[in-house]
């Protein structure tokens, strides 16, 4: 048998009037909201160009009995339309007939009024509808109301709607003069109609979407400038002005002057017909453009539940795609009209502008054209590096860069670093848009390739103890090379890429794990694993007298010191083993020495 739902109303009141809203404050915007769409509903959309409507608010300190009234020359409710929309809730079809649910509107009158029991147990409303008598619909926190006309010399002089609430013990101090002169400013100060608390009219000045007449650029710069500082707290590195028709949307966003952390959504301070939605809207512009803040008014974008935020929908998605196309076109703008701005904004926000150029082939432009790269050379964007040295050689890890740098600096080798974020997919992307382009990556692996082998009189002459040497340095796990290259004060090269170490990794955990887990960490072992390369340097004369020892013992000694130089001077990690190496070694030769000074 089919049973229905059993609802308590006074929880559910509860849940929506204390859990739907993120604070008390917003009863405010919901009042003034109620009163826009009743004006907007009685005088039609261009209400506001025509001056009729009214908005008049009386704190507890005007009333005298610690209440807070709002009245609006509104279009009013009947009777039944009370019961419909005050005392209906998640029904919308009655809504609809009514006339209370086309886009001209905030929200919805029963659903926003019910924020006020955040702030008062009971709420009154006094509404009358042109020819028709005044209704008094009484409402309490328990979930019951009551609804009856109202008696003689309590009637409406014209059609309109009045809110009373009282305070519920501790939000006294919400319904004072100086709160909601406060909230009033703060959610409607852009209002198109007129707005009184106890008696003086609220007014925040021009919007920032706004262009008065007779205000020109500089003044207008200077305004926004301020409204930034105000607002955000910074002084932007620029303005740009947004516009999105589909959505009805006009709006500026300020360029921070300082770097933004991409990882935190940025937030934006949204106004839905010029009421204030929210302070924290998030998603309005694409992820990369994290170096903006914008403040916009919105005609047709949805609210949530709340109307503390914007509504995930195809046209927000298509909204957001349409302001990230103006801020790219200020980027294009900027880079043809002033090229060193450009490249200032990009010193502070080049990890967005990247984001983009990687679906983005006018991004990608400005990329190669104005963002210096790091490289072995000096900084270079990639047009430049590409122009001089033909061939795009990169290396994607930073640590990687390191270790080659000098050395491919020296053998005439210009490398750039690409193990930034972004960098190596903006390079791979570069190839593919354009397919003149020759790009080769450089490991360290490969830097041995590009070093100068000994003469075969030279191999023969270190044969010996090159074998011997070798077998040394197998203990720890590395192949011995000898080469001559540059930089000539260099005697050893440690070389470790990415691959190889990772291998390295498997191999030593391999070893310490039980049967198990070393039959696991088997299957990702390759049959011959790489080892990682030292590079004696045969242009260094130091190099050269170690292979050149008679002593088998000092030279082993000699080569682990050597060894460990070269791990230092590349920057890697030092295992167990290399530091027992490295305290060996250095024991070993001071032996040596205070042995040969005592003799």
């Amino acid at each position: 048998m089919n049973q229905t739902f059993r609802v308590d109303l006074r929880g559910i009141v509860d849940l929506l009037s204390h859990h739907l809203y993120t604070s008390p404050q917003v009863y405010a915007r919901e009042l003034l909201q109620n009163a826009v769409d009743a004006i907007t509903a009685a005088h039609g959309p261009d209400a506001a160009a025509r001056g009729r409507g009214r908005i008049v608010v009386s704190s507890a300190d005007s009333t005298g009995d610690g209440s807070l009234t709002i009245s609006d020359n509104g279009i009013g409710l009947t009777e039944a339309q009370v019961h419909e929309l005050l005392a209906t809730i998640g029904r919308s079809s009655k809504r609809d007939e009514l006339g209370f649910a086309r886009h001209e509107f905030l929200g919805q009158f029963g659903i926003g009024l019910l924020s006020c029991f955040m702030v008062s147990d009971s709420i009154e409303v006094a509404t009358r509808r042109a020819d028709e008598p005044t209704v008094l619909w009484h409402g309490r926190s328990d979930g019951s109301y009551t609804v009856r006309p109202a008696p003689p010399g309590d009637e409406r002089a014209e059609p309109g709607t009045t809110v009373t609430l009282r305070p519920r013990p501790g939000c006294e101090h919400l319904l004072t003069r100086d709160a909601v002169a406060e909230l009033v400013t703060h959610y409607g100060a852009h209002l198109p109609h007129t707005v009184t608390v106890d008696g003086m009219e609220i007014t925040g000045g021009p919007a920032p979407w706004d262009r008065p007449e007779g205000e020109d650029p500089a003044q207008r710069r200077a305004r926004l400038e301020a409204y930034c500082e105000q607002v955000f707290g910074f002084t932007p590195y620029d303005v740009v002005d947004l516009a999105a028709a589909e959505a009805g949307l006009r709006g500026v966003a300020f360029v921070l002057p300082m770097p933004a952390n991409p990882a935190v959504p940025a937030a934006h301070r949204v106004y839905l017909k010029q009421m204030l939605l929210s302070e924290g809207a998030e998603r309005l512009l694409p992820e990369w453009a994290f170096f903006v803040r914008c403040v916009a008014d919105t005609a047709e974008l949805r609210p949530t539940a709340s109307r503390e935020a914007l509504y995930e929908d195809s046209l927000l998605e298509s909204t957001r795609d349409s302001l990230g196309d103006e801020l790219r076109a200020w980027l294009v703008r900027l880079s043809r009209q002033d090229p060193a701005r450009l490249r200032e904004f990009l010193r502070v926000h080049h990890l967005g502008v990247k984001a983009l150029a990687l679906h983005d082939d006018e991004m990608l432009r400005l990329v190669t054209d104005f963002w210096p790269m790091e490289t072995n050379v000096g900084p270079l964007t990639l047009a430049e590096f590409r122009e001089r040295y033909g061939v795009l050689r990169f290396t994607p890890l930073v640590d990687e860069f390191r270790q080659l740098a000098p050395v491919a600096a020296a053998q005439g080798l210009a490398v750039v670093n690409a193990g930034y974020v972004y960098d190596a997919q903006i390079i791979d992307r570069l190839v593919t848009v354009d397919r003149e382009l020759e790009a080769e990556t450089l490991r360290a692996a490969d830097l041995a390739t590009h070093l100068e082998r000994l003469t075969a009189v030279d191999e023969r002459a270190i044969a010996p103890a090159l074998a011997a040497s070798d077998r040394v340095l197998a203990r720890l796990g590395c192949d011995l090379l000898v080469r001559s290259f540059e930089p000539s004060g260099l005697p050893a090269l440690y070389l470790l890429d990415d691959d190889t170490a990772f291998q390295v990794d498997l191999r030593e955990a391999k070893e310490q794990a039980d049967d198990v887990w070393s039959s696991i960490l088997g299957s990702f072992q390759t049959t011959e694993a790489p080892r990682p390369r030292l590079v004696l340097n045969h242009r260094n004369a130091l190099a050269r007298q170690v292979l050149a020892l008679d002593d088998a013992e000092l030279r082993a000694t000699c080569l682990e010191g050597l060894y460990v130089q070269a791990l230092l001077l590349g920057h890697h990690p030092l295992r167990p083993a290399d530091t027992a190496v490295l305290n060996q070694s250095f024991l070993g030769l001071i032996g040596r020495a205070v042995a040969g000074g005592a003799r």
